[in-house]
């Protein structure tokens, strides 16, 4: 089969399904991305919220990343050209972020592809020696899937289709974050835009001044981030109880006096960073079932960053076009 004659269903419109759809489409393939969130992002994602009559956008996943891999930081390169990323001196010499939200390079490769949003994929079932992928409104007939979703949720996909890789993905173990985004009126007292902590002993792992970002307006945000240790012993607290509390260890934490936000809210990542280096599924950037023609990418599969994701969704769409 051509390349001309295959249909893709990527599953997953974060870093490694975009970055895999993309590949595969620019061979001349048709790809059809399917993604159960309202706007591409994963844990790169990026909300809004109106504060004070300003808009806000909340970098409340990945705060930001570096190249290292060479055709990644070609990518990146080519992104900083298109005016979707820029450089984070805070973070450090190297670092870049999503302009105007972390998730600007992911609406960048999204704009040129067959995107379904709002499509949860809740089945993938052999069907005339192609794939049946299922959503609640609808059955797409593809001769090929790649499953670009965190672990947990691929092993739940993947159990009755494809047990092999669904074992692969349940090999994996996932840290929490719970997420706090906090609006104030002026701008705090801290003299960096970028703090981090001593996780193992702190509530707070990491705080960005979201505001002070490249590209971004409006009042003064915080973005902050629960220690794994935190996070997974308050893992079913209501946002609205672990926000105020997760607020208060920040301030502590920076040594400034405690400050009303107007505005507060707590998002709960239940799979945040996969802990590959605890199993043996991380030395390798995809899998691909070349019998069946279904595989899977990820970070979890390369390296638990936006660069190991990048990597994981490219490798796959080379082995599909194999």
């Amino acid at each position: 089969m051509s390349n001309q004659e295959k249909h893709i269903a990527v599953i997953g419109a974060g870093m490694a399904g975009l970055a895999c759809a993309a590949k595969l489409a620019a061979s001349g393939a048709k790809v059809t991305v399917f993604d159960k969130g309202r706007g591409p992002g994963g844990r790169m994602a990026a909300r809004r919220a109106e504060i004070a009559g300003n808009l806000a956008s909340f970098d409340h996943g990945a705060q930001s990343f570096s190249a290292k891999n060479p055709a990644f930081a070609q990518a990146v390169a080519d992104w900083h050209d298109q005016g979707v990323i820029a450089p984070w001196p805070a973070r450090g010499d190297g670092e870049w972020v999503g302009v105007p939200g972390m998730n600007g390079p992911l609406r960048a490769m999204a704009q040129t592809l067959d995107v379904h949003w709002g499509t949860r994929i809740h089945s993938v079932k052999r069907s005339g020696g192609g794939w049946l992928v299922m959503s609640d409104d609808r059955q797409t007939f593809v001769s090929d899937v790649a499953v670009a979703i965190p672990a947990e949720q691929a092993r739940v996909l993947l159990g009755n289709c494809a047990p092999s890789l669904a074992g692969i993905a349940d090999s994996i173990t996932s840290s929490p974050c719970w997420a706090v985004m906090a609006g104030f009126a002026a701008r705090l007292p801290v003299d960096r835009d970028w703090l981090q902590f001593d996780e193992a002993s702190a509530s707070i792992a990491s705080a960005a001044r979201n505001s002070a970002k490249p590209h971004r307006s409006g009042t003064e945000t915080w973005l902050l981030h629960a220690s794994a240790g935190h996070s997974a012993a308050n893992l079913e607290q209501d946002p609205n109880d672990i926000a105020p509390d997760l607020l208060a260890a920040f301030f502590q934490q920076a040594g400034i006096d405690p400050v009303a936000p107007v505005h507060l809210v707590a998002h709960r990542w239940r799979y945040a960073l996969p802990l590959i280096d605890q199993t043996g599924a991380g030395d390798g950037a995809a899998r691909w079932d070349a019998e069946h023609r279904i595989g899977i990418a990820g970070d979890y599969l390369a390296a638990p960053n936006v660069e190991g994701a990048w990597l994981s969704g490219q490798a796959l769409a080379d082995q599909i076009l194999g």
